[in-house]
C-alpha cells in the first residue's frame, strides 16, 4: 500500500501545485482555458497516436472492455439519478424541468471520472503502456453513452424534444472532443502496422512527453476554478436568502440541520463515485474476466486498467457542462473538488487491494 501511495504521490503533487498556482494567482485565471487547449487538443491527442500506433490501444480495445463499463456506468446513472430526483422533489417538489436537469448532472458527476486529464498520465504511469486500451474503452463509453443519457434525460420531455432529438443533441460534444477522434486514428494505425517517423514521430514524442505534467498541472488550476465558482454561488445565495441574524432557541447557530443536508448531499454522490463505482466495475468485470470466453473475456491487466479508471474522481468537464444547461452547477463543483480531495486516498487504498489481486 505504501509503494502505490508513493507512486502515485508525484502525481497528485501536480495536481495539488496546479491549484496552488492558481489559488495564489502566479496563474492567472485567464492563463487556465490556454492549458486545457493545449492539453485537449495537441498533448493527449498526441499521447494516444503514440500509444496507438504502438498497438497498445488495439491491444486493450474490445468488447468485453467496453461492455463491463458501460453496464457499471448506467447502474450507477440509474442509482444516483434516483436518489438524486428523490432528493430534489422534496425540496422542490414544483419545478420539474429543474429536477430533471439537476438529477441528470449529479448521476453524470457519479458516474464520470477523470479519466482524460488524471487517469490516462496517472494510470499509464502505474500500470504502463498496456492501460491505455482499457482507459481508451472508459473514454469511449463517457462520452458517447454515459454522457448522452445523462444530457439528453436533462432535457425536457415534450413533444417539442422527443427521445430521438435530445440524443442526437446529446451526441453532438463529444464529436466535438478530440480524444474519440485521437483513439480511432491511433487504433487504425495500431490495426495497419504504421507508426509515424522522422520529425512526425519527434514532434508527437515531445506532445506526449508533455501530456503527464501538463495535464495535472491544468486540473489542478481548474479546481481552483471550480472551487471560485462554489464560492460566487454560496455568496449569490446567502445574499438572495440571508441568515437569520439570532440564534436558534438552545443556542445552537441557525442553519445546523441545513449545513448536515448540504453535507449529505455532497457526500453520498462522492461515496457512489469512489466506493461504489469502482466495485461494480470490479465485480462485473470479476465474471468476464474468470467467466468470459473469447472476445467477451477481459484480461486481469485490463480488469485491473477498468477498476481503477472507476475509481477515479469526478471530471471536471461535467461541471462545464452543469454550468452550461443550467443545472445546479455549484454542487457539480462541490462534487469535483471533494472527490478529487478525498480522491486521492480512495485511489490509493483501491489500488493496493485490486493490484494484489490482479
Amino acid at each position: 500500500m505504501q509503494a502505490v501511495f508513493l507512486a502515485a504521490l508525484p502525481f497528485f503533487a501536480l495536481v495539488g501545485l496546479g491549484y496552488a498556482a492558481a489559488r495564489s494567482g502566479l496563474l492567472p485565471a485567464a492563463a487556465v482555458p490556454g492549458l486545457n487547449v493545449f492539453t485537449l487538443y495537441f498533448a493527449l491527442p498526441a499521447l494516444l497516436l503514440r500509444l496507438g500506433s504502438g498497438g497498445s490501444l488495439l491491444a486493450g480495445l474490445n468488447l468485453a472492455a467496453l461492455a463491463v463499463y458501460a453496464a457499471a456506468a448506467l447502474v450507477i446513472v440509474v442509482l444516483a439519478g434516483w436518489a438524486a430526483r428523490r432528493e430534489q422533489l422534496r425540496r422542490d417538489p414544483v419545478d420539474a424541468l429543474a429536477t430533471r436537469r439537476d438529477s441528470a448532472f449529479v448521476a453524470l458527476a457519479a458516474a464520470f471520472p477523470n479519466s482524460g486529464f488524471l487517469g490516462l498520465p496517472l494510470l499509464i504511469g502505474l500500470l504502463g503502456p498496456q492501460a491505455a486500451g482499457p482507459i481508451a474503452s472508459t473514454l469511449v463509453v463517457d462520452l458517447f453513452f454515459t454522457s448522452s443519457i445523462c444530457l439528453a434525460w436533462s432535457q425536457p420531455a415534450d413533444a417539442a424534444h422527443p427521445l430521438p432529438r435530445r440524443l442526437l443533441g446529446s451526441l453532438l460534444p463529444a464529436l466535438r472532443n478530440p480524444l474519440p477522434w485521437s483513439i480511432a486514428v491511433g487504433t487504425g494505425l495500431g490495426w495497419a502496422g504504421v507508426a509515424p517517423t522522422g520529425v512526425l514521430a519527434q514532434t508527437l514524442d515531445m506532445l506526449g512527453h508533455a501530456a503527464t505534467p501538463v495535464a495535472l498541472f491544468a486540473l489542478g488550476a481548474m479546481l481552483d476554478q471550480h472551487h471560485a465558482a462554489k464560492a460566487k454561488a454560496s455568496t449569490a445565495a446567502a445574499a438572495a436568502d440571508p441568515a437569520p441574524a439570532h440564534p436558534t432557541p438552545g443556542g445552537r447557530p441557525p442553519g445546523g440541520s441545513a449545513g448536515v443536508r448540504a453535507g449529505v448531499r455532497i457526500l453520498w454522490p462522492v461515496a457512489l463515485k469512489l466506493v461504489a463505482h469502482p466495485a461494480l466495475v470490479a465485480g462485473i468485470g470479476w465474471l468476464a474476466w474468470h467467466e468470459g470466453r473469447g472476445s467477451w473475456q477481459l484480461s486481469p491487466q485490463a480488469w485491473l486498467a477498468l477498476s481503477l479508471t472507476a475509481a477515479l474522481p469526478c471530471a471536471g468537464n461535467v461541471g462545464m457542462l452543469a454550468q452550461r444547461h443550467g443545472a445546479d452547477a455549484a454542487r457539480i463543483a462541490r462534487l469535483i473538488v471533494i472527490s478529487t480531495v478525498a480522491g486521492m486516498l480512495a485511489f490509493t487504498l483501491w489500488a493496493g487491494v485490486l493490484m494484489r489481486l490482479a
